[in-house]
């Protein structure tokens, strides 16, 4: 099974380390965050603080099922140039692999959000005329999203030519 998800005689290109970091540290901020507000409110307006306490149980077990999976999924991201197409793929439970032929982009996006630049990371985004066929890479370093970025697009438009 393992074979179908590889691309013949390519290594696949990793994500940054840092990507790790960012997504525990979302991980760590995002899920207390958002059941903390039902869990207060349910504690406040009812007096029910043993209610508040399973949803904060529940966040944790979250945080700790979340942050034990980032490395699975770090680990599972990767992408190959090859002559005609770019492979992409990632996913633990579910695997996917997207091949883009170069001749069929008709947008490359490099993407950096705030704390994505905080960490030092930006994504490249891919668009064909097909929305299923569009796929993202995050987690690279501006320096390897740039090359990316320059590299698709040189290769977009030089196969796109012969259409």
């Amino acid at each position: 099974m393992e074979e179908l998800f590889a691309p013949p005689a390519y290594e696949w290109k990793r994500l940054s380390p840092k990507y790790r970091s960012l997504r525990r540290l979302t991980t760590v901020l995002v899920a207390p965050i958002l059941f903390s507000i039902p869990a207060i409110l349910v504690g406040v307006l009812t007096g029910q603080w043993w209610i508040s306490a399973i949803i904060w149980g529940c966040a944790a077990v979250i945080v700790v099922l979340r942050l034990l999976l980032v490395e699975r999924n770090w680990r599972s991201w990767g992408y190959a140039e090859r002559e005609d197409d770019l492979y992409i793929t990632h996913g633990v439970l579910f695997r996917t692999l997207v091949a883009v032929p170069y001749g069929r982009m008709q947008l490359v996006e490099v993407e950096s959000g705030p704390l994505e630049r905080a960490f030092g990371l930006a994504s490249v985004s891919l668009h064909t005329a097909s929305a299923s066929t569009d796929a993202t890479i995050p987690g690279l370093t501006p320096e390897e999203a740039a090359r990316l970025r320059d590299r698709l697009t040189e290769l977009g438009e030089s196969q796109a030519s012969g259409l």
